[in-house]
């Protein structure tokens, strides 16, 4: 299973902020939205990636206050990224390693879509379902000992 199995599902709103608006309105955009993450783009290229956990160490860093923070202080600035073809079981691995919930899919300079650990974790669960379904019924139309004796005789 590919990203693109998941992109494809998932469907294409995006949401983005730039790097110098206010970070109060990111958050506010995410709360809104009821989103955990904002792909940060400049000039239409990726330049970072917000999540709740930058907003928050951000908040911590002044004192419990974002105050007149810009987006690019508290963002991800080497966000981890893949493809569309990217592998599902490699992108597992790259998020354990990383931590990370959220992780941008590029087709070279060009922003597809942002995959989440959820949806990771959902697509794996479902594609086993799947298989678990098809071996059961694969098990239950099984021959029978009798009925292999006969069609062998």
């Amino acid at each position: 299973m590919k990203v693109s199995d998941i992109l494809r599902v998932k469907g294409g709103t995006l949401f983005t902020a730039q790097p110098d608006e206010p970070l109060a309105q990111a958050v506010q955009i995410m709360a809104d939205k009821d989103i955990g993450s904002l792909v940060v783009m400049a000039h239409g290229d990726l330049v970072g990636m917000l999540t709740f956990r930058e907003v928050m160490a951000c908040i911590v860093k002044n004192g419990g206050a974002i105050g007149e923070t810009l987006v690019r202080t508290a963002m991800d600035d080497h966000p981890l990224t893949c493809t569309a073809e990217t592998e599902l079981d490699e992108v597992r691995r790259m998020m354990l390693e990383r931590h990370a919930r959220y992780m941008p899919v590029l087709n070279q300079r060009t922003l597809m879509g942002v995959i989440s650990f959820y949806d990771v974790a959902k697509a794996v669960v479902d594609s086993q379902n799947f298989e678990n379904k098809m071996l059961k019924a694969y098990i239950r139309d099984w021959p029978s000992a009798d009925e292999a004796d006969v069609k062998l005789g």
